[in-house]
């Protein structure tokens, strides 16, 4: 004899420990908060550093807050600071002109220019800069003088001395510019190499001459991976410009030297250079963050909000709270 399964209806026919359940009331969950005992003692003990370092730092004489003050908006301080800021910015933008003509000869079609770019990347960047400053102004002792012409003729369009051409500045500039070219270079070829290549081919497909597609398609696309190591190296730059001490150059290190070498506050004078260094650095990097947050716009939907507008918004909760 067949055996027929009876069906069984979950709904019409519920089992009594399902009416057992649905009838029990449902108590609420108690929802314990994560605890992070490691990241409460490390700001603690973070907090406890930070406040021995200002309390030494208020409460011991031998700082000279007063010296500090004296000189730290002296006029030859200030005249130190412009001659860094007017080294920083020539041979920024020098570097960033024969940078990127260096980049392109990296990867252009010539072997030629591809040899000659990477054997300059690859001189200057093995050079201490400091050994680059000292050649370059000992340059007269080579060449008397500055021959403008026709190679391998006689034909001579202009004439420089060396020793004219050559000052303390003019040598600050061209190595420093020298220098970092040859890094910026680097950071430019690295940018253009990580566009996509379909980008290329588009470009190309439009049948746009190829410096037109470098400077209006590739480029602007290149800008985003390009500037934040190009800040940084420009950030560096500024503290690099301290070298040319050895020039005998006013700059605000060798100034500071100076005047610490006649009054013997050394360590006010130095808390003075590091103080404008800080502030310096400080402008680049808010100017960095700005930067890359325009050419991001073409990334992301909604840029994330800056500081002023984080301040704002938190200030605009509390205030409705």
């Amino acid at each position: 004899m067949p055996i027929v399964a009876k069906p069984y209806d979950l709904i019409d026919s519920p089992s009594p420990v399902r009416q057992a359940r649905v009838s029990t009331p449902i108590k609420a969950l108690h929802v314990v908060p994560a605890r992070h005992p490691w990241r409460w003692a490390g700001s603690i003990f973070a907090a406890l550093v930070l406040l021995a370092i200002v309390h030494s730092l208020a409460t011991n004489p031998r700082w000279e807050w007063g010296v500090f003050g004296q000189w730290f908006f002296s006029p030859s301080v200030l005249r130190g600071l412009g001659q860094t800021l007017l080294l920083t910015l020539l041979s920024t933008v020098f570097s960033i002109i024969l940078g990127t003509a260096l980049a392109l000869a990296r990867l252009s079609g010539s072997p030629l220019l591809a040899a000659l770019a990477w054997g300059y990347i690859w001189f200057f960047r093995s050079m201490p800069a400091l050994l680059v400053l000292i050649i370059l102004y000992n340059f007269a002792y080579l060449y008397d003088h500055i021959v403008l012409g026709v190679p391998f003729t006689s034909v001579v369009f202009a004439e420089w001395s060396t020793v004219d051409v050559l000052s303390q500045f003019t040598v600050a500039v061209l190595g420093l510019s020298l220098m970092q070219a040859a890094y910026a270079a680097e950071i430019i070829r690295g940018g253009l190499i990580g566009v996509d290549a379909g980008q290329h081919e588009a470009a190309a497909a439009l049948g746009l001459p190829a410096s037109r597609r470098i400077f209006r398609i590739i480029l602007p696309q290149a800008l985003r991976s390009i500037l934040p190591s190009g800040f940084n190296e420009i950030i560096g730059l500024v503290k690099g410009t301290s070298i040319v001490y050895v020039l005998a150059l006013p700059e605000l290190f060798y100034t500071v030297q100076v005047i610490y070498n006649r009054t013997q506050a050394v360590i006010p004078l130095l808390i003075v250079a590091t103080v404008w260094y800080l502030i310096i650095t400080t402008v680049l990097t808010s100017a960095q963050y700005y930067v890359e947050r325009h050419f991001a716009r073409g990334t992301a939907r909604v840029l994330p909000p800056t500081p002023l507008q984080r301040i704002r918004r938190w200030l605009k909760e509390k205030t409705h709270e």
